[in-house]
């Protein structure tokens, strides 16, 4: 068992955000099908644009493809998206992704009658398969106390949404959690019932906001069945209230193929073992890759349209907007702040 876990945690590194998806190890060649849907099958897509707040602060502009400037959101509306997700963290020191900073870009989408996706990373920086670090201030906490707060904490941020008119349509519990989140106590490979029992507090938070919302689970690597069948067979195990199963998929211009094929083929597992809908709710490729990238996203939104009963929901790109930015460069804006090519694929 030991050796398994070992396995198993390898999986869980290298998502892929920050490299292109070029650390992940390449899948096997795929033989499945993709068959072509009967109807056009409507799906979300849209974009996490966390950082849109920081960048116009920083005097960064947005223009369309005439060169007409214009507010981002818009812009990617306009680009056939129809949803915005958009994270928060605990107590950020800078305060951007704080829920003040939150609030303010929520509310601009719920104004274009955008819906909305919030991220809880319950951290106050980043969280990925990597980094799963309690907020400074909870650090302390025992479990039970650590449980608690994960509930109150989610209801409260749900709730200042809410007094602003804005009610999301899905909200994660945690992001890229592989591993679960709020190390060491929610650490799925060591102790997955309390991974389980966060999840559940946090989605019980969110239903007594409005039952309506969707509980999505986030873990990254979307190609890896492997990895989902663990984490997924053990919530499961553990009773775990969800509803919506999530996916990163990162590849590069060489592999997107056989990624997009191992993810289809993992989404209609994921249906048919769990009985859940499945969202790819994070994805990217290298912004010098326009062509690649529009194809990739093309063949993976068909993909997710024709995963069965409907239960493929939707594609999000992670900031596409970041254009000489932290040094990201798997957006889809050009360094003169105009989408690429690659976003035209949401058209379809």
């Amino acid at each position: 068992m030991r050796f398994i876990f070992i396995l198993l945690i390898a999986a869980t590194t290298g998502c892929g955000k920050n490299s292109g998806g070029g650390g992940n190890p390449t899948p096997p060649p795929s033989t499945v099908d993709t068959p072509k849907p009967t109807a056009d099958t409507p799906i979300f897509k849209g974009a996490d644009v966390s950082w849109i707040t920081q960048m116009e602060a920083s005097n960064y502009k947005f223009y369309n493809s005439s060169g007409v400037q214009q507010e981002c959101m818009q812009l990617l509306q306009s680009l056939g998206m129809n949803s915005i997700r958009l994270r928060v963290w605990v107590n950020p020191s800078d305060g951007w992704c704080s829920t003040a900073d939150l609030i303010a870009k929520a509310v601009r989408a719920k104004a274009l009658g955008m819906r909305i996706m919030i991220d809880f990373h319950y951290s106050d920086v980043w969280a990925d398969p990597a980094h799963q670090t309690k907020p400074a201030a909870w650090t302390s906490y025992d479990f039970t106390t650590l449980t608690n707060t994960v509930n109150t904490y989610t209801k409260t941020v749900l709730d200042s949404l809410k007094a602003h008119g804005v009610v999301p349509s899905w909200v994660q519990i945690g992001n890229e959690t592989n591993d679960g989140m709020l190390w060491p106590d929610g650490r799925a490979s060591t102790n997955m019932a309390n991974f389980a029992a966060l999840v559940s507090s946090g989605a019980r938070a969110v239903k007594a906001v409005n039952d309506s919302i969707k509980v999505i689970v986030h873990i990254s690597n979307g190609y890896n069945n492997s990895l989902f069948r663990w984490m997924f067979d053990g919530l499961q195990a553990n009773n775990t209230q969800y509803d919506i199963i999530g996916m990163s998929l990162y590849p590069t211009a060489s592999n997107w193929s056989s990624y997009n094929d191992s993810c289809f083929a993992n989404m209609k597992d994921m249906v048919t073992r769990y009985n859940k809908s499945v969202m790819i709710t994070e994805v990217g490729m290298a912004a010098d890759q326009p062509a690649a990238c529009q194809s990739f996203l093309t063949d993976l939104i068909h993909k997710v349209k024709a995963v069965p009963n409907g239960k493929g929901l939707g594609v999000f790109y992670w900031e596409p907007e970041a254009y000489n930015w932290q040094g990201y460069g798997l957006g889809a804006f050009d360094n003169s702040g105009k989408p690429t090519a690659a976003l035209n694929a949401f058209h379809n």
